[in-house]
């Protein structure tokens, strides 16, 4: 059985709002279960809960093992990792993949950084549990017991990856902290315009948008960056993120989504504001299912 439960749903920063319960206000954490196979994506302030509900549940059968995948290195996607609590218990063991950092730094370095003075108070070397890191960057890992994880570089302002997981015969991908790649040389107006960086530099953008059409293609599930709507996004293009309705054309024209997940929404997104959104997306009965994450919602594949 494979099951993905959703921890923390927002971007940027974490809210309590009265108008916001239903989405919730964690920032992004998800957990999944592949049968006996625990896999985390992301630390940000749902790491807490998770933590504690692991701590409570998971801990009374015995050791936690996991393997956790970090999408970026922004706050927002992090800072639940000094206050998870399996991480200072002696038995508990994880390894944590994420990306590699500009001068080949590493996902450990910058989590030992996370946790010291002046940012946090407990540092890294008080975490009981067995820790390892592997920095990585496009890359396909094999986990055994069926489990395969291909890593993607996504258009964000730091170096950030999706992953698409593969086990018998299930696929899930996390497309989130990305917006499609756009040609910021087509401006005839710039004084420093040229035709050959415009030609040059769209050749590169349709290529790249391709090859993430290709990663998501397939997928049962797609949780997928979704901050903006079309409405909203002027002004914001190269802040790394996604419009609801780009994202849905995205999945369609990748073929094969049978579930796409809108997640990552911005911290002033309402549920109202949601509920109208959902209206106008194409219903459940359509080739895609399309629905909003919410804080605590389960779904089985």
């Amino acid at each position: 059985m494979l099951q993905i439960r959703f921890w923390g749903t927002r971007g940027s920063i974490a809210i309590s709002s009265p108008d916001k319960l239903k989405l919730g206000g964690n920032t992004a954490c998800i957990e999944m279960r592949l049968d006996n196979r625990l896999v985390i994506i992301d630390l940000g302030s749902g790491a807490y809960d998770l933590g504690n509900y692991l701590m409570a549940n998971d801990f009374k059968k015995g050791p936690i093992e996991c393997d956790i995948f970090v999408s970026h290195t922004h706050m927002d996607h992090l800072y639940g990792f000094p206050m998870f609590a399996p991480m200072f218990i002696r038995k508990n063991s994880f390894r944590v993949h994420g990306p590699r950092l500009p001068g080949d730094s590493r996902i450990g370095g910058l989590l030992d950084f996370l946790s010291s003075y002046p940012l946090w108070p407990v540092h890294l070397s008080k975490f009981d549990a067995r820790l390892s890191f592997n920095s990585i960057f496009e890359t396909t890992l094999d986990l055994g017991h069926g489990l395969k994880v291909t890593s993607k570089l996504l258009n964000h302002p730091v170096i950030t990856l999706g992953y698409r997981f593969e086990y018998q015969g299930k696929t899930i991908v996390t497309a989130f902290d990305t917006e499609p790649h756009y040609n910021m040389f087509a401006d005839k107006q710039d004084p420093f315009y040229s035709a050959g960086a415009e030609s040059e530099a769209q050749r590169v953008v349709e290529e790249e948008n391709k090859k993430f059409i290709e990663f998501i293609r397939g997928a049962d599930v797609l949780i997928h960056d979704a901050c903006y709507t079309e409405a909203e996004y002027h002004g914001k293009e190269g802040w790394g993120h996604t419009t609801i309705e780009s994202a849905i054309s995205g999945a369609k024209e990748a073929g094969g989504v049978k579930k796409l997940v809108l997640f990552h929404h911005s911290p002033s997104r309402t549920d109202k504001d949601m509920n109208e959104i959902m209206k106008r997306c194409p219903s459940k009965k359509s080739e895609m299912e399309i629905i909003a994450a919410k804080e605590g919602m389960l779904l089985t594949v």
